[in-house]
């Protein structure tokens, strides 16, 4: 497998775990646990933004974020909707990546001002690794609401999506 490759891959795991803890968070009773359900909506939409800011990395266009967070807190079918349609992006942007193009360093400005260099390959596995670390913390949140999260591990992704393994 190679690295293109193993990274489609990841970004196909991540919109499918995306899509499935927005719809357990819808669990979460809005009233009996407005706190927690608060608490998940800001971390997702955290793991947004900054996938949002990345995307203007790797783009090359101003990516508008002075944060790592929004001021005002999304609605979940909004953020939803937009986590989907970044999902999207880069499902579609990691897919036409030569080696040599995820090989390329590119500089930036992190949101804090400083200065920043890292190759494509390097910015998409921190997309990736930094959505897994917040969705745990989600996961977390939900436990407290008394809702269980789903099994957001890319083994089970692999076995869902491609039945037929577990017959090898």
């Amino acid at each position: 497998m190679s690295t293109s490759t193993l990274l489609l891959s990841l970004f196909q795991y991540k919109a499918w775990a995306n899509a499935e803890l927005f719809a357990e968070l819808r669990q979460v009773d809005a009233e009996a646990h407005a706190a927690q359900r608060h608490t998940a909506i800001r971390l997702l939409n955290h793991i947004y933004v900054v996938d949002r800011i990345f995307v203007g990395h790797l783009s090359g266009t101003p990516h508008g974020h002075t944060g790592t967070n929004t001021t005002e807190t999304p609605t979940l079918d909004a953020l939803q909707a937009a986590v989907a349609e970044t999902d999207r992006w880069y499902i579609d942007h990691v897919a036409t990546l030569s080696p040599e193009r995820l090989r390329e360093p590119v500089s930036f400005t992190f949101t804090d001002g400083l200065k920043g260099c890292m190759t494509r390959e390097e910015m998409l596995a921190h997309v990736i690794t930094h959505g897994g670390y917040h969705r745990g913390a989600v996961g977390n949140v939900m436990r407290q609401a008394d809702v269980q999260p789903p099994k957001d591990t890319f083994t089970r992704f692999l076995h869902v999506t491609e039945p037929e393994r577990r017959e090898r």
